[in-house]
């Protein structure tokens, strides 16, 4: 391999400390060497079926470390690893399928695809493969997000990218288990882990981010970080803590979104011995901003000065410009938003923010539309659709409203026909199975009349906004 490869991590890892505990799923655990006998089976039987540089292989299923084994082996490969959340439903993974356009679809035995991760695991007809050389500036993932399009954009991260945000994060964490709340279709739930394995340390992963297994997960491994949005911390907050040992904790991590002033304060009460810093970042910009816990209570409401080795700067309208060396190479097979998104050489977050004089950034809201909801994106459009075909519905449309615990929370504006009637249940009864749980509504208000502009009919979502913020007396359910 040439430069910086994701796959030189666990066999540089195996190397050092075989017999180390690399990674652990409830009652499962499995060590460095055990991982890379894992992972060099994988290579041998997805290079049987074809798969090599610059192919795509859509990964669908729930977190497991078998799936460890094959994000490295199609690393080794210079393949391309493109997860699909398993909460899609078949609509939306078809969508994601399309854009892929993968070589295989791996699945697990709960989903659809062309062969399961565990019979490739078992697969002994091939016994020996060279893998071919593999560029650092090569791709090795595509994670899809949401475009303010409705389409999904896939963002597309080369080797070289993701091992700089792993070795700029290595060096900043205690040595030491670390708890990892995020599924592994998101990109948090590989780059920490990675993280972890670059120092030789073991990632913890939970089948659920609930307090309970979290909790758990932390005694159990003695874990010294523990990073989770704010909406699980409040769980964690409100949980019944008595039964675990939490004392190993060193680290009470949050970020994704806005992080309010009393959360942090909670973190810092119930675990004594434990430092709180905020990330604030992309999938497509990595670490962006990083508040460090000598500042969490002296600065609460920013999101602290640049990462190391990011530069930042405010747009004339007040838009979050980044660049830096660990950037996306950009959308996948989507040159337009590419060009969008990089406009100027600077990737555009379209998050609008403010400077303090030390330097400090704050996050004032969304330039676009995008609703972002506990580190998930959803297009208001999409759910315009779904909403639309609700009986008794005229118009309809969503909208993001800041929340304490989500960044964002998912709000619905419906005009009912005369005499019908309707309530929230109803609305997320309607949309499952049309759409992922993080895009149902949280709220509905029923209204006479939605906001549009008047030659075009758009709708104007900043004052379904302001209408949700100014009272509960829409009618909301």
């Amino acid at each position: 391999m040439e430069g910086l490869a994701v796959g030189d991590i666990l066999s540089v890892s195996a190397g050092r400390a075989p017999g180390r505990v690399a990674a652990t799923l409830e009652s499962r655990q499995v060590t460095f060497a055990e991982l890379e006998v894992m992972t060099a089976q994988l290579v041998r039987a997805l290079a049987s079926r074809g798969v090599g540089p610059g192919r795509r292989v859509v990964w669908r299923g729930e977190t497991s470390l078998d799936a460890v084994a094959l994000w490295f082996a199609l690393a080794r490969l210079g393949a391309v690893f493109v997860p699909v959340n398993p909460r899609f439903s078949a609509d939306e993974a078809g969508q994601v399928l399309d854009r892929a356009d993968p070589s295989l679809v791996v699945a697990d035995e709960a989903h659809a695809g062309q062969v399961t991760l565990a019979a490739l695991a078992s697969d002994r007809s091939v016994t020996g493969v060279a893998p071919p050389a593999v560029d650092e500036h090569d791709p090795h993932v595509i994670f899809f997000t949401s475009g303010s399009s409705g389409r999904p954009k896939g963002v597309e991260l080369s080797h070289r990218a993701s091992r700089l945000r792993v070795m700029t994060d290595a060096t900043q964490w205690p040595s030491g288990p670390m708890v990892c709340m995020f599924p592994q279709f998101h990109m948090a739930g590989w780059y920490g882990p990675m993280t972890a394995w670059a120092s030789l340390d073991e990632a913890v992963f939970v089948e659920r981010a609930e307090a309970e297994p979290l909790l758990d997960a932390v005694h159990r491994r003695r874990a010294v970080r523990l990073y989770a949005i704010p909406a699980v911390w409040r769980r964690i907050l409100q949980a019944d803590r008595s039964a675990y040992d939490l004392a190993s904790l060193r680290y009470c991590d949050t970020g994704t979104s806005s992080t309010a002033p009393a959360l942090l304060s909670a973190i810092a009460a119930a675990f004594p011995g434990s430092q709180t810093s905020v990330t604030y970042g992309s999938t497509e910009a990595g670490s962006v901003c990083r508040l460090w816990p000598d500042d969490v209570h002296r600065k609460p409401d920013s999101v602290g000065p640049p990462a190391p080795g990011c530069r930042v700067r405010l747009a004339d309208n007040g838009e979050l410009l980044v660049r830096n060396p660990v950037l996306m190479t950009g959308y996948f097979a989507d040159p337009e938003a590419t060009a969008a998104a990089m406009e100027g050489g600077w990737f555009h977050t379209g998050d609008l923010a403010a400077r303090d004089d030390e330097g400090y950034y704050s996050i004032v809201g969304r330039r676009g539309e995008v609703i972002r909801t506990g580190g998930e994106s959803v297009v208001p459009a999409e759910v315009d659709d779904v909403l639309a075909t609700l009986p008794g519905v005229r118009d309809a449309a969503v909208a993001g409203v800041p929340d304490e615990d989500w960044g964002e929370v998912v709000c619905s504006f419906v005009v009912l026909d005369p005499g019908r009637t309707l309530d929230l249940a109803a609305v997320r009864r309607h949309c499952e199975g049309r759409l992922a749980a993080y895009k149902h509504p949280r709220r509905l208000y029923l209204v006479a009349e939605l906001p549009r502009t008047g030659a075009t009919r758009q709708v104007q979502r900043q004052v379904l906004v302001s209408w949700a913020q100014a009272a509960d007396g829409l009618g909301g359910g």
